[in-house]
Order: structure tokens, then C-alpha cells, then sequence
């Protein structure tokens, strides 16, 4: 067992809880309370999925808790996004990243239909692309706030509204790629992912658990492609917006 679930557990987590956020509030970052709060709710919420998994897989509601993950999903990256009603269209950059690899997995074998590997993998995935959605839809918006000028510029050379954008965002929405790029290329050399791990002390040969990290981090990057791809494309049309 990697680590015991006990006292000592709990309160080396409060300790490096309250340490994360005091240094948030000395530093001024101004994310000290949401620190505190993102830690309480990880803790509640790992408490009532552990007890929610099992259940959900005995009862054969699998793909409900998907659907469920999913939804979490667009909700969150969509606020993060936008505060204002066009914030939904998150759904869509999610999907197209997430359900056609997850698909294709199903229908391949690789990934057996049982809910007790269905879960994990396709929550991965959503969460891979919920980040991607995120950091590329905040980049592009962002850019075209600070160069709103540019943009008018190109269009009054010629440029359809949707070229202008593009020319403007692309660049800084493909930076939401580069956490996932330097992951993949580090990993074994100055990391050892959680699937990798997770599966050495479960028991699993070395090759075994190599194969399998090989394969999330490389669905990540084809989730996470698609996902900036679609989300650009939203804020180049206008869909998504402040």
C-alpha cells in the first residue's frame, strides 16, 4: 500500500493544505480561500465517488456516471471560459475531443466495455479536455481583447472576421497544447505518471504498465488536439464570447 488511510494521512493533507494557501495569501495570488475550498471539495468529493463508483458499476449505471463526468465537465470549463450565456458551446469542443477516441477504443477492444474500465479511461480523457478547452478558449479571448486594434486591421485589409480572429488567437490558444506536449515527452525521464504508478502497485509488470501510459498519454494528445482545434474555431466564429 502506497499510503495508509489514517490520522496521520489526514493531517499531513491539512497541514499541506493550510501551507499551499498561506503561501498563496503572503505571495498575494490572490487565490488563497479558492486554495482551501478546491481542497475541502477534493477531499468530499474523492470520499462520496469512491463510494459511488462501486455502486455505480454493480449497477450497471456506467455510462450514466460518463454522461454525469461529462456534464461536470462542460459546466466547469464553460464559467472558466465566459461568465455570460454562450458559456454551453464548451460542450462541444469536449465532445468532438473525448467521445470519437473513446469510441473508437470501445470498438477496437483495447478498452473492454465493462464500467470498471470505462470510467477511469474515458475520465482521463474528459479531463484532459476539459484543461485543453479551458487554456485555449481563455488564450484566444484574451488575445482578442488586448488586440482588438490588429484584428480591425485585418479586416480592413481584406480579412472575413473569422481569418482575422484566427490570425490573431491561433497562436496564443496552441500554448493550451503545450502542458500535455511536455508531459509526453518528459515522461520516464522526469516524471512518473499516475497510470504508470498506479498500476507497478497494483501489481502490474513494468512492460504492462509502460504500454498503458504510453496509451493515455497519446489519447491525450489526440483529445487535446481536437479539443483546442474546435474551440478556436467557436471564438473565431464568435460563438464563444465576452
Amino acid at each position: 500500500m502506497l499510503l495508509p488511510v489514517n490520522v496521520t494521512l489526514g493531517v499531513v493533507l491539512a497541514v499541506l493544505l493550510l501551507v499551499a494557501a498561506s503561501v498563496a495569501a503572503l505571495a498575494r495570488l490572490d487565490h488563497a480561500r479558492q486554495i482551501l475550498t478546491a481542497g475541502t471539495r477534493a477531499a468530499i468529493q474523492l470520499a462520496a465517488v469512491a463510494l459511488l463508483i462501486g455502486w455505480v458499476v454493480r449497477s450497471g449505471f456506467s455510462y450514466g456516471f460518463v454522461v454525469l463526468m461529462y456534464a461536470v465537465a462542460v459546466r466547469t470549463a464553460g464559467r472558466r471560459v465566459t461568465r455570460n450565456g454562450t458559456w454551453w458551446w464548451v460542450a462541444v469542443p469536449i465532445a468532438a475531443g473525448v467521445f470519437p477516441v473513446v469510441g473508437v477504443l470501445l470498438l477496437t477492444g483495447l478498452v473492454p466495455l465493462h464500467g470498471i474500465a470505462v470510467i477511469p479511461v474515458t475520465g482521463i480523457l474528459i479531463g484532459g479536455a476539459l484543461t485543453a478547452t479551458v487554456l485555449g478558449g481563455r488564450r484566444a479571448l484574451d488575445e482578442l481583447a488586448m488586440r482588438r486594434g490588429e484584428v480591425e486591421a485585418g479586416m480592413a485589409l481584406g480579412l472575413l472576421d473569422r481569418e482575422a480572429r484566427l490570425e490573431i488567437s491561433r497562436p496564443a490558444a496552441s500554448d493550451a497544447l503545450l502542458p500535455g506536449l511536455d508531459q509526453t515527452r518528459t515522461v520516464g525521464l522526469v516524471t512518473l505518471p499516475g497510470a504508470f504508478v498506479g498500476m507497478l502497485l497494483g501489481g502490474a509488470s513494468p512492460v504492462l504498465a509502460g504500454a498503458v501510459q504510453l496509451f493515455v498519454l497519446v489519447a491525450l494528445c489526440a483529445v487535446q488536439a481536437v479539443a483546442v482545434a474546435v474551440v478556436l474555431e467557436l471564438v473565431a466564429r464568435g460563438r464563444l464570447n465576452r
